[in-house]
C-alpha cells in the first residue's frame, strides 16, 4: 500500500521522515477533534432530552456535568489543533451557558 497525502497538503514532502510523522499528527488530531465533535452532540442531545417534571434533579444534575466534561475535552483538543476561538463552537453545537459555566471544575467521585 503506498501513502500518498492530499494534494491540499502539497507544503509536506513526503521524502522526509519528519514530514511524514508531521502529517501523520497532524491527522491523528484532527481524528481526536472529530471524536470529541461526537461526544459532545451526544452529551448536549441527552441534555436537551431531558424532561424536567418527570426526572430527578440528581439525574439532570449529572447530565450538566458530563456534558460539562464533554466539552472542555473538546475545547482542549480544539485549542491543541490552533482553534483558539470557542464562540463558534459554542454556537455550532448549542452549548447552553449552564454548561459554559461549569467548564474546569474538578468534582468529587
Amino acid at each position: 500500500m503506498t501513502f500518498r497525502p492530499p494534494q491540499s497538503l502539497s507544503r509536506f514532502d513526503t521524502g522526509s521522515g519528519v514530514n511524514v510523522l508531521e502529517y501523520e499528527l497532524m491527522a491523528e488530531r484532527a481524528d481526536a477533534l472529530g471524536r470529541h465533535c461526537l461526544k459532545v452532540e451526544k452529551a448536549i442531545a441527552a441534555l436537551n432530552g431531558f424532561d424536567r417534571e418527570r426526572g430527578r434533579p440528581e439525574e439532570r444534575q449529572r447530565l450538566l456535568d458530563e456534558a460539562a466534561d464533554a466539552v472542555w475535552a473538546f475545547l482542549i483538543q480544539r485549542e491543541i489543533c490552533g482553534l483558539r476561538d470557542s464562540r463558534d463552537a459554542v454556537r455550532r453545537y448549542g452549548i447552553p451557558r449552564e454548561v459554559m459555566a461549569r467548564l474546569g471544575i474538578v468534582r468529587k467521585r
